[in-house]
């Protein structure tokens, strides 16, 4: 997990966006156990407290559930995973669009150069699988 400590996002919420990003691409399965508050403090080098909110704000969101004396794990529900998914690709869409008014393009030249790139980028890839 890699914080960026140079950015004005507190790292509280780079590590909930971290684990969000890891649940919905399958790297965190549902009922995974993931790190103690201490090792994932130790291992990103941020003090306890600010591991201790991160998990405590995911137990509020849904996205894991922590045990007693047995530890935290990803919450089982795979609607949680959906609506994450979903959330996570409406702020994508947001930032792109924002981004794409900036530079004063049309909807429909932005659409004609995204669906070019989907196809390009599919194609490399199936070249790239063979």
């Amino acid at each position: 997990m890699k914080i960026d400590f140079s950015t004005s996002t507190p790292i509280y919420l780079q590590i909930i966006e971290e684990f969000k990003r890891q649940i919905v691409t399958g790297q965190l399965q549902p009922g995974d156990k993931v790190p103690s508050q201490r090792d994932l403090a130790a291992q990103v080098k941020v003090n306890a407290n600010t591991v201790q909110r991160a998990y405590r704000e995911m137990e509020i969101l849904g996205l894991v559930e922590t045990l007693r004396g047995q530890g935290t794990f990803v919450c089982q529900n795979q609607g949680v995973v959906e609506e994450t998914r979903k959330e996570m690709l409406t702020n994508l869409v947001d930032e792109f669009v924002r981004a794409v008014q900036a530079l004063g393009l049309s909807e429909e030249a932005t659409l004609d150069v995204v669906k070019t790139r989907f196809s390009e980028i599919d194609s490399k890839e199936e070249v790239n699988n063979k």
